[in-house]
């Protein structure tokens, strides 16, 4: 590839290298906290100065992709659980790149379909090898005006110190065991190298990469050439499944699943149950194992329409009942697990894990339900719909704080039976640790939880964390813990 280098280009390298200085700070400092949302907003100025007179594609979509990348990134100030931390780490990345490939590619390609995963992917390679023509580019640049004869003898100087290295290695070696005198002298050399500094080389390496990676990607978008990919529409399926096997599979799988539902309603929904279960124990027993279920039936149900061949008209008919009465009974046992799950919350309390058990199971209802009307409507896209739903549904549980949701339900429990665990409460997060606060303030007689206290409050008169850290959440907590009045 030719590597052509204009004004501009250099311009937007050197901008580039200066985000590449501010991602470092951001990222590899401390903690990460409003220092996401600083490095976000830095981003996405220079890139809508690099592509100012661009004509973007796929507008209405990026724009709620956007809004989800800058909502989660400000969750990194708002909140500090430790599970979308961690993930929000790769969610980000990912959906910032989906989101610029998507916006620079041509107008009429259609992001919903396996093409484009392969369109991506390709921009990414070409981004690398953008890289490497770049570098040898800059590389020839260097040895302009440089005399070629010199070159070749610094060439044979440094090969020759490569090789002499593990010859001085064991030559040190021997000398240092054999003169005591030699042995400090060689034992001081580090001290003469002082000045350089291991951590500042890891920095700049760790700079150098950031602006590399942000200078190739953003410079090969513009071009929209798709050498490789052409959306080819055919007729039908590549890969089909008879419909007739699907029918009989379908007929067998949904006779099993309406005996169950009989069950659920004679035990379970009746209010009545076996005389050796409570219904914690029940709840317990058979959660998982009808989540598990519900989303193998959705599998299936996304298979069926998308592989199974229904070229007649009866054909048609009965794919259409089978999958309606399937997702018909997943829905049932997804109420099942629903409210199995709500008894063992009355039983054992509310977790982190449990909530968003339960705001998933939500997301299912909207799932199925969408697919219920897919199932009659063919025109309609899955795959499209349960991108956009995905996206909405995680940005929303990382912004909304399900920690809050958690510790306040754990209040009111407290309030009705009197039991709570404060221990699960201060390894929640900062707002586990609020909840404790507001807790000690009705009563504090609790066990344990004035020794969490005093301990969390000395942790909020040490804490000394950079800019980079800095998290609201985190502020009020050490704030209400520098105004306890504990002892």
């Amino acid at each position: 590839m030719e590597t052509k280098i204009t004004k501009s280009d250099w311009i937007f390298l050197v901008l580039c290298l200066l985000l590449g200085i501010l991602g470092e700070e951001a990222f590899f400092r401390s903690e990460i906290g409003i220092s996401y949302f600083v490095f976000i907003s830095a981003f996405y100025s220079l890139f809508m100065w690099r592509y100012r007179r661009f004509q973007f594609s796929h507008q209405r979509l990026s724009y709620l992709i956007l809004c989800c990348i800058w909502l989660l990134s400000a969750s990194y100030f708002f909140n500090n659980n430790v599970l979308f931390y961690v993930l929000n780490i790769m969610v980000i990345p990912g959906l910032v790149i989906f989101h610029l490939v998507l916006i620079t590619s041509p107008q009429n390609f259609q992001w919903n379909k396996p093409a484009f995963v392969t369109y991506l992917f390709s921009r990414l390679i070409q981004s690398l090898k953008y890289i490497f023509g770049f570098t040898a580019f800059f590389g020839k640049g260097l040895k302009q005006g440089v005399n070629e004869d010199k070159l070749v003898v610094w060439k044979k100087i440094i090969l020759g110190i490569v090789i002499s290295l593990p010859i001085l290695f064991v030559v040190l070696n021997l000398l240092i065991s054999a003169d005591s005198q030699f042995e400090r002298l060689i034992g001081g050399i580090p001290q003469w190298f002082q000045v350089i500094n291991v951590e500042r080389i890891m920095r700049l390496i760790v700079i150098l990469i950031l602006t590399a990676a942000f200078f190739g990607f953003m410079q090969i978008l513009f071009n929209r050439q798709m050498s490789v990919m052409k959306q080819q529409q055919t007729n039908g399926q590549q890969f089909q499944i008879d419909g007739i096997i699907t029918i009989t599979v379908l007929v067998i799988i949904n006779a099993v699943y309406l005996l169950f539902t009989l069950v659920q309603f004679r035990y379970f929904f009746s209010g009545t149950l076996q005389a050796d279960f409570t219904y914690a124990e029940y709840a317990r027993k058979g959660f998982f194992e009808l989540l598990f279920v519900t989303l193998i039936n959705l599998s299936i149900t996304v298979i069926v329409l998308t592989f199974v061949n229904r070229s007649t008209s009866l054909m048609r008919r009965a794919t259409q009942i089978m999958l309606t009465i399937l997702v018909l009974a997943s829905s049932i046992m997804l109420s099942s697990a629903f409210l199995r799950l709500s008894m063992y919350e009355d039983a054992y309390g509310f977790t982190f894990t449990r909530v968003l058990v339960h705001s998933f199971m939500i997301f299912l209802v909207v799932i199925f339900t969408y697919t219920l009307v897919k199932i009659w409507v063919e025109r309609l896209s899955l795959f499209h719909f349960y991108f956009i739903t995905s996206l909405i549904y995680y940005t929303a549980i990382t912004i909304v704080d399900l920690d809050q949701i958690v510790v306040k339900e754990n209040m009111s429990r407290y309030e009705t039976t009197g039991k709570i665990d404060v221990h699960y409460l201060n390894n929640l997060s900062y707002r586990g640790v609020l909840g404790l606060i507001d807790l000690y303030q009705k009563d504090r007689n609790i066990p344990d939880l004035k020794t969490i206290l005093i301990e969390r409050k000395q942790e909020a008169l040490a804490e000394d964390l950079p800019w980079q850290s800095y998290n609201l959440k985190r502020e009020q907590a050490f704030s209400e813990l520098k105004k306890l009045d504990i002892k």
